[in-house]
C-alpha cells in the first residue's frame, strides 16, 4: 500500500469532508459479543465532549469529493478548481479499522460527492460499510450519508448496517435549492427520508414480535440546512425544520452557517466567517420546539421573521408576551415555568418537585439552579420584592445585557490576572 498516497487523499477528503456538520450525534448502541472489533454506546460518538469529560472523535472523510453536480455553494463542486482524490472501498475499510487499533477514534462517517450516478456512488458506500460489519466485525459507530436518488433498495440495505444516516436538505426552501444547484430537487431528499423512517417504523413493530430482527438505523436520521446562502428568512428556516421533524422524526436538524468558497453572482457577497450568532439562535430555537414546547409561530412570525441577534429566542418571546408574566413558581403549571428566560428543563422540574414541601423562597431558587439575575423579571417567590410590571421590555432588555457585559467584563478581567 503507498502510504504517501493514502494520507494525501486523506488531507484532501477530510478536509472537504468537514463542511458537513451533521454527524454529531449517536444515539445507538452496537454490542460487542467479544467475536468482533469495538463498541457502539448510546451516549454517542462525536467531535464533541461527553458528560463525563470525555472527548470522542470519528474519522470523517468523503469517499470522493469528485461530483457531477455544479452546486454554487459546494466546495466539491465540478467547476470548482481544487484538488481531487477517491478512496477505494479497501482504503477507508483498512483507515477505519488501523484508526480505531490506534485509539484515535470511536466510529466513521462517511459521505461522497457523487460520482457516475447516485446508485453508482451509493452502491461503493454500501460496500464499505458491510465489509466492515460482516468481514472485519466491526461494532463501531457508522454514520453514513444517504446519496439523493439511489435506489430503494440500496438505500434499505445499508439501513441494516448504518447507526445513523443522514441527506442534506441543503438550502430551506426548494425555491433556494434550484437557484443554487438547479440539478437537486427537495422531492429527491423527501423520498428517501420517507423510505428510511418507514422501514425504521417497520423493523420496531417486528421487533416487538420477534427478538431476532435485525437493527434498522437505529440511532435515526438527520439532516442539514445552510444558513446565509440564500435569502430566506429564519422564519422560513425553522418552519422546514419543524415540517421535517414531524413527518420524518428526525434526530437533529443541523444548521450551517454557509462559508463563501468560491465566487458566483448567485451567491450573497460576506465576509470569510459564516453567520456563527444567527446560526446559534437557530439551534437555540430548535432546542424550544424540540424540549420546551413552543410553536414556531410563538417565535417567529410576519411581525418577527428574524431572531433578535442580541439575545436568545426565548428572552425574545418572553418580552414580547409580558402579558404572560410573572410567573407565580409555585402554583405555575410546569409548560409556564418552562417558558421563563434563566430556567431549563432540569431546573422546571426541580421546582415543580421541590415546591411539594413548602413555598419557594429566591434563595432556594438560585441553589436549584436557576439563573436568577434573568430569570427574577418574570417570576414572583414567596419572597419576592418587587413586580416585574414596573418595568417595560426596554428596560428588561437593558439590564440583562447590562448584566451579561459585567459578567463577561468581568471573567475577562479574571483571565487577565492570572499572566
Amino acid at each position: 500500500m503507498d502510504f504517501d498516497r493514502i494520507n494525501q487523499k486523506l488531507d484532501i477528503l477530510a478536509d472537504a469532508a468537514k463542511y458537513d456538520v451533521s454527524c454529531s450525534s449517536s444515539g445507538g448502541t452496537r454490542k460487542n459479543d467479544n467475536k468482533g472489533l469495538g463498541n457502539s454506546h448510546a451516549s454517542g460518538i462525536c467531535h464533541t465532549y461527553t458528560e463525563d469529560g470525555r472527548c470522542v472523535s470519528l474519522l470523517k472523510i468523503l469517499l470522493t469529493n469528485h461530483c457531477i453536480f455544479d452546486c454554487a455553494y459546494c466546495v466539491s463542486r465540478k467547476s470548482n478548481d481544487i484538488q481531487r482524490a477517491a478512496f477505494t472501498v479497501e482504503e477507508v475499510v483498512s483507515l477505519t479499522i488501523n484508526f480505531y487499533r490506534r485509539n484515535y477514534i470511536e466510529g466513521l462517517f462517511l459521505s461522497s460527492g457523487i460520482f457516475k450516478n447516485a446508485d453508482f456512488t451509493m452502491e461503493r458506500l454500501l460496500r464499505v460499510v458491510k465489509k466492515l460489519r460482516l468481514e472485519e466485525r466491526f461494532n463501531g459507530y457508522i454514520h453514513l450519508k444517504t446519496i439523493p436518488g439511489a435506489s430503494d433498495e440500496l438505500i434499505r440495505e445499508a439501513g441494516l448496517y448504518a447507526d445513523r444516516m443522514s441527506i442534506n436538505l441543503e438550502m430551506p426552501t426548494e425555491t433556494g435549492l434550484k437557484l443554487l444547484a438547479p440539478d437537486k430537487s427537495h422531492a429527491d431528499v423527501i423520498k428517501p427520508l420517507g423510505l428510511v423512517q418507514k422501514q425504521i417504523v417497520q423493523y420496531g413493530e417486528e421487533k416487538k414480535l420477534i427478538k431476532s430482527v435485525p437493527k434498522f438505523v437505529p440511532a435515526g436520521q438527520s439532516t442539514q440546512i445552510v444558513v446565509g446562502a440564500t435569502p430566506e428568512t429564519d422564519k422560513d428556516i425553522m418552519h422546514t425544520a419543524a415540517a421535517y421533524y414531524r413527518e420524518f422524526s428526525l434526530k437533529r436538524v443541523y444548521y450551517s452557517g454557509y462559508i463563501p468558497i468560491s465566487y458566483d453572482s448567485r451567491l450573497p457577497v460576506i465576509g470569510t466567517q459564516p453567520p456563527l450568532t444567527r446560526e446559534n439562535r437557530l439551534y437555540q430555537t430548535d432546542w424550544l420546539l424540540r424540549f420546551y414546547g413552543f410553536h414556531v409561530n410563538e417565535l417567529l412570525n410576519d411581525q418577527n421573521p428574524h431572531l433578535d441577534i442580541d439575545i436568545d429566542p426565548k428572552l425574545s418571546w418572553a418580552l414580547r408576551n409580558l402579558q404572560c408574566f410573572p410567573v407565580d413558581l409555585n402554583t405555575a403549571a410546569y409548560q409556564m415555568i418552562l417558558r421563563v428566560p434563566g430556567i431549563g428543563v432540569d431546573s422546571a422540574k426541580k421546582i415543580v418537585a421541590a415546591r411539594q414541601f413548602g413555598k419557594l423562597r429566591i434563595d432556594q431558587i438560585k441553589k436549584i439552579g436557576v439563573a436568577y439575575n434573568r430569570a427574577r423579571y418574570f417570576i414572583r417567590c414567596a419572597d419576592s420584592p418587587y413586580q416585574m410590571k414596573e418595568y417595560q421590555h426596554t428596560q428588561i432588555k437593558s439590564f440583562i445585557l447590562a448584566e451579561s457585559e459585567s459578567k463577561y467584563l468581568k471573567v475577562a478581567q479574571n483571565q487577565m490576572t492570572l499572566f
